[in-house]
């Protein structure tokens, strides 16, 4: 089923820049139904959306389902690992070094 876009969604140049950060699933296990591209654009809307969990549009995942994903890639560094990608990505590109050389206490 295709829904509607968000501004939130993330375009494909985005998704393919973070997609290598996401796990598969162990091959033991049941097959994933789960798109990680849509549970982050889920996330994503979230997040700039301001609302709650449960408030989440139905044309997503059931609410659940992307909470219970955030969290276990918030417990996984996954998050953390792409800000640090990002970040690097963006001062690479305004001609700085990619780690910074001074800190704030």
């Amino acid at each position: 089923m295709m829904r509607p876009s968000y501004d939130t969604d993330l375009t494909d140049e985005q998704w393919l820049k973070i997609s290598s950060f996401y796990t598969e699933a162990n091959r033991r296990g049941r097959p994933r139904t789960q798109d990680f591209r849509e549970i982050t654009n889920a996330i994503l809307y979230l997040i700039r959306a301001g609302c709650a969990w449960r408030l989440l549009p139905h044309d997503f995942s059931k609410w659940q389902t992307v909470y219970d994903y955030f969290r276990r890639w918030q417990k996984e560094g996954v998050w953390q690992k792409i800000h640090d990608a990002v970040r690097a990505e963006v001062r690479v590109k305004a001609g700085r070094n990619v780690e910074s050389s001074a800190a704030i206490a």
